[in-house]
């Protein structure tokens, strides 16, 4: 008997659904069975889903004589389950990566309940992915199981079939059947939770549902069928008076629901609009609970919805629908003159004398203060007080600004100001594109990494990775620098190459890594407890790069499992790459600690024990750390396709390579992650890429630029650097954690 029956009705969804039954079939947890339920669908999704029954013996196919809509195609499927647990997921959703274990997982942590909540993403068209405004509500903390009068909240969870997980005893035992019609998810799911003894969450997205683009069809008459579907709810509760107190809950999602419809843009065809609002009122009158105060923020729609009010709503769009019209060639209008008189502003300025005493500072488009650019703010206050600074950045990157330096708003007056009239520019992207770099002014180019993907005019061989990119305007940019920085003779050679122009190039070391050198073991404790790190912990950095190949990102590693399975020792600290979108998990918990809006990333790196990345260039400043470094690189091929890179990292890596998440698991579960081999590969790897950063790169670059000394200081040689030590060095050398090596024939890598 599996552990997990998956049943998918199909109707109508033959672009959708091969992907659907894929991201089950491939699930890390394989103890399932798969139920596709072809709903007598008149296009190919009969066809695909014996397709996929002869592929794989797991794979069930359930033929209906006819078309008996989604609750019907769902209690076929059922019918025919044997899994211990019933999961349903519509024909056109997808299961995501790992789903079926962390699942299975959280069943076995809470006792076997009878139902399991967890979380999901709404799909758009687009691509875009949104979680839903009640996530907060699935929380883990606190005791379970529980039953729902412990966590009433669950109620204002979406009322889908799919964001669940069933035991199938106590479906039976119920006698729970989905009812016909459009919407039977209410009729289904709020009898489930109010009769369950034993509920459970998981704080995970599962699930990633798709979400139809306005003006999908939809019959005019359909939207209906959420009245019958409520009348079912109420007339589940009304004979069973230990369900009475849910009737007010039930009673306002009715309402919510009711006017999600009524009021969603593009939802209800305008011809049966009134006709939806006078349902609407009947069933508001005919399921009231007297005695139970409507919350303030509710009572706009529930006054619309209780006395009819259309017209008085119809006009009050129209008002508001007139006001935005009226609105928008007035704001147009103001941000036009608004425009013009910042470039007047600027011509101005471009006219006023330079001022020496002045440097402008900004790095990766406004952000915060960090990288190569935020150390040298640092150096020019230290080694050149008399120079002013400012820094550019969006208010919402304010707070990790110095408060000796001055803050500057993109777009801004200031902002034309300072690029007009400052000294010195220092940025690690490119300044604004209409930017005159005027006789005098000095262009400091600190970029922020060593290349190990392609860059610069390379991309003109990768239009996926390159994207939109104007070559011309690169160059014009490039031919703006007056200087650039480099950390190695790879980086200096890559450079000048695919930046080529007059500048000089200053290899004196990253000045973002001087702080390694210079940080004591006392700023790493701070550190770690500022971040929540556990005294006697190994931390992991786990910092992944962006991938142009993919539209939308997603995370490659369960970082959940990958906790669980190496114990309690460890600590995974999640950092997204700036253009990934968001947090890696969402939200992190327990063991996962989610940097991404961390303001400094030397800060992350100084406070963990090791790095775990695939082909961030992060790896090549971490080096300098001396500790270990994992590759996780199971995308290779594709990576390498989309962007390409100058060399292979598995014949000259920083450390093991995994290519899977089990290799990854195994190289710490046995020790390898800080084993001699790693060490050896480690020290060949800052050989070649790390010999200038011995704490004085910021120190160099502003006695050269600003203050024009010809002699550096001489650089420590690497044998002689001692970078703070992390927390875990200390710690008892044999492995920290207890996992079974995984079945799997590959070996375990750590170069080729």
């Amino acid at each position: 008997m599996p552990r997990f029956s998956v049943i998918v009705p199909a109707y109508k969804v033959q672009a959708y659904l091969p992907a659907c039954l894929e991201s089950v079939l491939s699930q890390s947890y394989e103890d399932l069975e798969l139920i596709a339920v072809d709903d007598h669908s008149s296009d190919a999704c009969g066809e695909i889903i014996d397709e996929f029954a002869a592929r794989d013996p797991r794979v069930r196919a359930v033929h209906l004589a006819r078309n008996g809509g989604l609750g019907a195609a769902r209690n076929a499927g059922a019918a025919e389950a044997t899994g211990d647990y019933l999961l349903f997921l519509d024909g056109d959703d997808t299961l995501a990566p790992h789903a079926l274990r962390s699942i299975a997982d959280r069943l076995k942590e809470t006792g076997e309940p009878d139902v399991l909540v967890h979380d999901h993403v709404l799909v758009d068209w687009s691509g875009e992915r949104v979680r839903d405004a009640f996530a907060g509500q699935l929380t883990e903390r606190g005791a379970a199981p529980f039953r729902l009068e412990d966590r009433p909240g669950l109620l204002r969870v979406p009322s889908a079939a799919w964001n669940k997980a069933y035991r199938r005893e106590f479906v039976e035992r119920g006698g729970f059947a989905f009812p016909p019609g459009r919407y039977p998810d209410p009729a289904w799911t709020y009898p489930v939770l109010m009769t369950a003894e034993s509920i459970a969450t998981l704080d995970r997205v599962c699930v990633h549902h798709r979400r139809h683009r306005e003006g999908e069809p939809l019959e005019a008459h359909g939207h209906f069928d959420l009245f019958e579907q409520y009348d079912r709810v109420f007339g589940y509760v009304d004979p069973r008076p230990e369900l009475a107190r849910w009737r007010p809950a039930l009673f306002r999602r009715m309402v919510d629901d009711l006017w999600a419809e009524f009021s969603g843009r593009g939802r209800l065809p305008h011809g049966v609009r009134a006709e939806f609002l006078r349902r609407a009122r009947a069933h508001y009158r005919a399921h009231r609970t007297p005695g139970h105060p409507v919350p303030v923020r509710s009572r706009p729609r529930h006054t619309v919805i209780r006395l009819g009010l259309y017209r008085t709503h119809r006009l009050a769009e129209l008002v508001r629908s007139l006001g935005r019209r009226t609105a928008r060639p007035v704001v147009r209008l103001a941000r036009s003159l608004h425009a013009a008189a910042l470039r007047l502003h600027y011509r101005v300025q471009l006219r006023l004398p330079l001022r020496a005493d002045r440097a402008v500072f900004s790095a990766y488009g406004g952000r915060g203060h960090g990288c190569n650019p935020g150390a040298l703010e640092e150096a020019f206050r230290t080694f050149a007080p008399h120079i002013r600074t400012a820094w550019i950045a969006h208010p919402e990157h304010h707070h990790t600004l110095p408060t000796a330096t001055r803050r500057v708003r993109p777009g801004t007056a200031a902002y034309w100001t300072a690029l007009a009239r400052s000294k010195y520019l220092v940025d690690n992207t490119d300044f604004d594109r209409r930017l005159v770099k005027r006789p005098g002014q000095i262009l400091l180019q600190t970029q922020h990494g060593t290349p190990l993907k392609h860059m610069g005019l390379d991309l003109q061989e990768h239009p996926a990775a390159a994207r939109d990119l104007d070559f011309a305007a690169l160059l014009h940019g490039v031919d703006q620098w007056d200087y650039l920085l480099s950390p190695n003779r790879h980086t200096t050679l890559t450079w000048e190459r695919v930046y080529p122009g007059g500048y000089t190039t200053l290899p004196y070391g990253y000045p973002r890594n001087d702080v390694f050198q210079r940080a004591t073991s006392e700023d790493v404790r701070l550190l770690r407890e500022s971040l929540g790190i556990p005294a006697g912990s190994v931390a992991i950095l786990y910092a992944p790069t962006h991938r142009d190949y993919r539209r939308t990102q997603r995370v490659t590693l369960d970082l959940d499992r990958l906790v669980r399975r190496l114990g309690p020792r460890f600590v995974v600290l999640a950092r997204a790459h700036h253009r990934h979108g968001g947090p890696l998990v969402s939200p992190a918990a327990g063991r996962v600690i989610d940097v991404t809006d961390h303001p400094s990333v030397e800060s992350l790196c100084l406070a963990s024990d090791a790095l775990v990345t695939d082909y961030s260039s992060l790896m090549f400043d971490y080096a300098n750390l001396d500790r270990p470094i994992v590759i996780h690189a199971d995308d290779r091929e594709a990576y390498e396709a989309a962007r390409g890179t100058y060399f292979d990292l598995r014949s000259f890596a920083p450390g093991a390579v995994a290519r899977s998440e089990d290799e990854l698991i195994d190289i710490f579960a046995t020790g390898h992650w800080r084993g001699s081999r790693s060490t050896q590969l480690r020290s060949a790897f800052r050989e070649r890429f790390c010999p200038y950063d011995d704490g004085r790169a910021a120190e160099r670059v502003v006695r050269h630029v600003v203050l024009g000394e010809t002699e550096s200081p001489a650089v420590i040689p690497l044998a002689e650097r001692r970078p703070v030590p992390s927390a875990a060095a200390a710690l008892d050398r044999t492995p920290l954690a207890s996992v079974p090596r995984p079945a799997t024939d590959s070996p375990l890598t750590e170069t080729r």
